[in-house]
């Protein structure tokens, strides 16, 4: 098979590094692993795989995402974070052995309007101030008090909440959230859940029972200040390219869709094989770097759906068909992000089906990454 131009490579020891750095924040913690939307672009099953055996659960967002999981062999805890919504789903849950977010009253409701013989690990969720998902506290006591009787609910329950605020480390919303949390639960003999990646890295008060690490898996900072490498965490997706045209454009002459770069002087680019079709943000503004060999280059034009040019100005010696890391180690996807006003969980995620994934499972892909 020859090699695509677009390919990104995955790495699963980084993958299992980074596991081990959640671990270190929140060594008494048992770990569940959020591998929701296609395991924020790295691949659902191939993710889960290597993940089993590290952690003590996975979580998607959806039923079918689990579903998939089963249906692939994966064992183990599998928690459903949107939960269910009428009650051919219950019985879904029951059938593949998953566990499921309750965070409505109509939830709970569907709980007591069934009769089956087995029954369901339940996660509470409490709406502390996020104001998405979760019963406020107000109706906590009489919910939990209706679950408990629910023969179909498996008691013990768990429960959890979600920080809206945890990546900002001078908001105060994340200390506020979590005394509304204990002062819900004070008392309750249960174990709880309310850490995700910002929280464990930055608030340690919230790595109680269970965490949930997300996006620090794939060795990608989810504070606002502060890098991956900083946080000890190495990149997993490098995405890659290939030079396949270079070409001298005359000063004053245009380059791309729309004239949006106009040479100031005779220059240089070169010609990449991505684009927007292939995961690329189209709203990446000039002088979003990219790398070659070990010198950046600053993106020119407009980006376009397959291809899209790069000044060549400071990168002496480049020839037809050298390689072109678009984000991954020695490029943060923090920066490209940044580059094209989003967060890097949309570059990550946007990664379409016709880029080759290459999977591989040593540090050898790492070789400019230190920590």
């Amino acid at each position: 098979m020859i090699p695509a131009a677009a390919h990104i490579e995955l790495n699963m020891a980084a993958l299992r590094h980074n596991v081990c750095r959640a671990r270190d924040y929140a060594p008494e913690s048992k770990i569940m692993a959020v591998i929701k939307a296609n395991a924020y672009g790295h691949g659902l099953i191939r993710i889960a795989q290597n993940l089993s055996a590290e952690v003590d659960a996975l979580a998607v967002a959806r039923l079918d995402e689990a579903i998939r999981l089963r249906e692939a062999g994966v064992q183990g805890r599998i928690l459903i974070l949107q939960g269910f919504s009428q009650v051919d789903e219950i019985e879904a849950l029951l059938h593949y052995q998953l566990d499921v977010v309750v965070h409505s009253e109509a939830q709970v409701q569907l709980l007591e309007s069934v009769a089956f013989p087995d029954s369901i690990a339940v996660f509470l969720k409490i709406d502390t101030g996020m104001n998405r998902l979760g019963i406020r506290p107000e109706q906590f006591s009489e919910l939990l008090s209706r679950l408990q009787l629910c023969q179909c609910v498996r008691q013990p329950m768990v429960f959890m909440t979600h920080f809206a605020n945890a990546d900002d480390v001078q908001d105060a919303k994340t200390v506020q959230q979590l005394a509304v949390f204990n002062e819900v639960t004070q008392g309750l003999d249960a174990e709880k859940i309310v850490a995700n990646s910002a929280a464990i890295i930055a608030w340690p008060e919230t790595r109680v029972d269970w965490v949930r690490p997300g996006l620090m898996l794939y060795g990608v900072s989810p504070m606002i200040e502060g890098s991956a490498k900083q946080l000890g965490l190495l990149p997993v997706m490098s995405l890659y390219s290939r030079i396949i045209d270079i070409k001298q454009v005359k000063k004053g002459e245009t380059v791309g869709y729309g004239a949006t770069w106009k040479a100031d002087k005779n220059t240089c680019l070169g010609v990449v094989s991505i684009g927007y079709g292939d995961g690329y943000p189209r709203y990446a503004k000039q002088g979003t770097p990219v790398l070659i060999g070990n010198k950046r280059a600053p993106l020119i034009g407009r980006v376009s759906m397959d291809m899209l040019t790069v000044d060549l100005s400071d990168c002496s010696g480049v020839q037809l068909g050298d390689q072109v890391l678009l984000w991954g180690d020695g490029l943060p996807v923090e920066e490209i992000a940044a580059c094209s006003g989003t967060i890097p969980y949309t570059l990550l995620c946007g990664i379409t089906q016709r880029v080759q994934v290459l999977v591989g499972d040593t540090k050898e892909l790492y070789k400019n990454c230190t920590i």
